[in-house]
């Protein structure tokens, strides 16, 4: 089994440029965290494999525990359908759960709305705004932080508060729910636990910074990128730290896990592979032509990573090597997250787009001009791509 899989590896077209520089671990290297996992009960390894975000919902940021932005929803040919009108700025990416979409504004609300039509089923007011913390739904109960740094649980079917909780300061990671814990990061530079039951701490842990990203989670470890350079694995029951990886860089971008490798961007003008099972990273991936930071997180399939850049450009990188399978050009900073289904790609941008991409050679098939900017990521579930933008409204394309 390669990286990401044999049979993944064999889809992946040959790279077209070498931007990708070779890191401290060789393919073969590389190879064996996978070799690693195959080694792991059946039931640890089922953690990793769960990179397929179900195709009737997107409940949480990136779709899965994993952060793989991928979906099985078959979508066919886009046309809009609706738009609602949030209120205010979404920069908060919408979830998906049973036929109803919720999303953050910042006017400081969670609303939401149906999935069918777009009408409005409850509001729920925060009290502050809603930045890019973006909405988990799990059994019943959607979480989602504000920039006071409250966490709110909230009941998905009728926005009745269920509880809050107040960390130190603005809360931009999404929240994520295993089993009966939910865990998010804080500006007041630590990652947070709590009970889904009552918001009671667990544990918290200190980081050298922000933690502006949302953790990924794989075999009760959760791996979060933070603004002091490291990269975290955290083991959820306890709380402490199994082990970290320094990233050379500040990272605002969530890591995107596939069979014991993390991928994420820096602002560093860099995309990295690390590879968990040896912690060492594996491949550093820079534009030669382009030197900006990379703040959205990647979606992969396919043993191929892709993201935005503030060189505003739509990135594809081999999973294996870092080096760039095709780019895409918009007219503006693309800090939205892609989202990947059926084939293709979906991702906003700053020049107030959403643009549809051929997975496989990055060509466009359809653009959307929603008319302000879409730095919110897509969420794709039921055969419709859902995304909000800067004024206000938000969008479904089916």
């Amino acid at each position: 089994m390669g990286l990401l899989g044999d049979s993944e590896g064999k889809k992946a077209a040959a790279p077209r440029e070498a931007e990708g520089r070779p890191g401290l671990v060789s393919r073969r290297s590389f190879l064996w965290s996978s070799l690693a996992l195959s080694l792991l009960p059946s039931s640890a390894r089922a953690s990793w494999d769960n990179f397929v975000t179900p195709a009737d919902s997107w409940p949480q940021f990136r779709g899965n525990h994993l952060l793989s932005g991928y979906s099985s929803s078959r979508v066919g040919n886009l046309r809009h359908l609706w738009a609602a009108d949030a209120g205010e700025s979404v920069e908060s990416s919408a979830a998906v759960a049973g036929g109803a979409v919720f999303v953050g504004t910042q006017r400081g609300e969670l609303v939401s709305v149906n999935l069918g039509d777009g009408g409005v089923r409850w509001r729920y007011a925060a009290g502050n705004p809603i930045g890019e913390s973006s909405p988990a739904v799990a059994r019943g109960v959607a979480y989602v932080g504000d920039l006071s740094g409250v966490m709110h649980a909230v009941r998905a079917a009728d926005g009745q508060k269920v509880w809050t909780f107040k960390t130190g300061a603005e809360i931009k990671s999404s929240p994520v729910v295993v089993g009966t814990r939910v865990l998010f990061g804080s500006y007041d530079t630590h990652l947070y636990c709590l009970s889904t039951v009552n918001g009671r701490l667990l544990w918290k842990l200190k980081t050298g910074g922000q933690v502006h990203s949302t953790p990924g989670v794989a075999e009760g470890v959760a791996y979060v990128t933070g603004c002091d350079e490291i990269l975290r694995a955290v083991r959820i029951a306890t709380g402490r730290e199994a082990f970290q990886i320094r990233s050379g860089a500040y990272t605002g971008a969530s890591p995107a896990l596939r069979a014991g490798n993390a991928f994420y961007g820096t602002f560093n003008n860099e995309v990295l592979g690390v590879n968990l099972i040896s912690k060492q990273i594996g491949w550093r991936y820079s534009n030669r032509d382009r030197q900006f930071p990379f703040y959205s997180s990647p979606a992969m399939i396919d043993a191929r990573v892709v993201l935005g850049g503030r060189d505003k450009l739509v990135h594809c990188l081999d999973g294996y090597t870092g080096r760039a399978v095709w780019t895409f050009p918009t007219q503006a900073r693309v800090e939205s997250s892609p989202a990947i289904a059926d084939g293709r790609v979906f991702v906003g941008s700053n020049d107030g787009r959403l643009y549809v991409l051929d997975f496989g050679s990055g060509r466009k098939v359809a653009e959307f001009n929603l008319g302000a900017p879409v730095s919110a990521s897509p969420a794709v579930a039921s055969g419709r791509v859902v995304v909000g933008s800067q004024d206000g409204k938000l969008h479904c394309f089916g």
